[in-house]
């Protein structure tokens, strides 16, 4: 099952030449999942091949306009594309106003049902799940009401070996109990361990998201160990007076929420419109947390199982 993340824009409130402010695009299985979606949001997805259509649900951390502007646009895409399935949003309360005021203003009539799911202030837990997987959303510290989102495999049955099934003619009702984990006794009274037959599920995978927010290590029970974190790092240590002022985190703060919640990769984005030249933030991240990777738009990091990734 594909788990990958897409940066679409990387920069903070004011949009560069290079880069956009955030958005991102987790993709797991044949589904797209978009966090944020500031200004330009569907210029990057058409950049970087996305389909409209396939996103089936957007999760907005805050009511920041670099977070939530590129929302009229990219439903009137949608509409003007023929869609018809639902689109499902998770955001503050603030979001329906913002979105039925729009379609007041401009007349729009979608074919297509939008579907609120309210983000309460300071609420934490779980906001969506399948079979596989699992969101769960968690407040960060911020100037306004802001959340963070883990995306989080589900462990699922052990795995047959190869010809167990066929080599031991295994019913149906066995099959099953071996995947739990459980002995097979034979019509014979032979008894087959486990080990013989399945093997472990892989350890499931998990993406942490992290934007917008002061240092704030009560977040650390929620992204512990995580294969991949998404951090803001707004500003270099130099200027920890301003983030502490503004509600965001230097580069190396990011690094130490890294390391104290233990995580396989950290991911820093959400950079000052100052800096032109982003080295200065990661070397500082990478002092005190490494691996340390910059959030670049185009990048693509696939979650692969046993905690490997690959970044393209």
């Amino acid at each position: 099952m594909q788990f990958s993340i897409t940066i679409l824009g990387c920069s903070s409130a004011i949009p560069t030449k290079d880069r956009f402010p955030t958005a991102q695009v987790v993709t797991y299985g044949n589904e797209h999942f978009l966090l944020d979606c500031a200004e330009g949001t569907q210029i990057q997805l058409r950049k970087y091949r996305f389909s409209f259509q396939r996103i089936s649900r957007i999760f907005i951390s805050h009511m920041h306009a670099d977070h939530f502007l590129g929302l009229p646009g990219l439903l009137s895409t949608m509409d003007l594309l023929g869609r018809t399935t639902p689109l499902y949003i998770y955001a503050p309360n603030e979001v329906i106003r913002f979105i039925e005021s729009f379609k007041q203003l401009v007349y729009a009539n979608f074919k297509f049902p939008i579907e609120y799911r309210i983000i309460q202030e300071k609420y934490e837990g779980l906001i969506w799940e399948n079979e596989q997987l699992e969101i769960i959303t968690f407040p960060v510290k911020h100037a306004v009401p802001c959340h963070g989102f883990l995306f989080k495999e589900k462990l699922q049955s052990r795995r047959m070996k190869k010809n167990a099934i066929t080599d031991y003619l295994l019913s149906i009702e066995q099959i099953k109990l071996a995947k739990e984990g459980q002995d097979i006794e034979l019509e014979n009274g032979k008894i087959l361990p486990n080990s013989s037959l399945t093997h472990a599920a892989p350890h499931p995978r998990s993406y942490a998201f992290v934007t917008d927010t002061a240092y704030y290590p009560e977040i650390i029970n929620y992204i512990k160990g995580v294969d991949l974190l998404y951090h803001e790092a707004t500003f270099e240590s130099g200027l920890e007076a301003r983030a502490r002022q503004t509600f965001h985190s230097t580069a190396a703060q990011a690094g130490k929420i890294a390391s104290l919640a233990n995580v396989k990769k950290l991911l820093i984005g959400h950079y000052s419109v100052r800096y032109e030249d982003l080295d200065i933030l990661l070397r500082e991240a990478e002092s005190v947390f490494d691996p340390t990777e910059l959030a670049l738009e185009g990048k693509k990091i696939t979650l692969e199982y046993e905690s490997r990734t690959e970044i393209a």
